[in-house]
């Protein structure tokens, strides 16, 4: 019965572990320059054209930098945080605005 016990968790952990849903960020052009967007299970649930937390509404002015904080917000996410972006993150991040 204990062995069965043990048997029956450990392939829950492991279902459990490749049975994650992975978040998929992507990079999207817009009229003044990049945004991002993050899916999941093809569904879209951010759409990021701006900058975010700055006094100013311009969007990302490269590819890198939209995909660099949409990277960020996916990482919170997954590790069920807010996805909230701070100035700071923007820093650290290297972003230009």
């Amino acid at each position: 019965m204990q062995k069965n016990l043990l048997f029956l968790f450990l392939l829950l952990q492991i279902t459990a572990c490749t049975r994650n849903e992975t978040l998929k960020t992507e990079s999207f052009k817009t009229t003044s320059g990049w945004g991002y967007s993050i899916a999941y299970k093809n569904k879209t649930i951010i759409k990021q054209s701006i900058i975010p937390v700055i006094n100013d509404t311009k969007s990302f002015s490269t590819e890198e930098d939209a995909l660099k904080v949409g990277n960020l917000v996916a990482q919170k996410l997954k590790e069920n945080n807010s996805p909230t972006v701070t100035k700071n993150d923007l820093i650290l991040l290297k972003i230009k605005f």
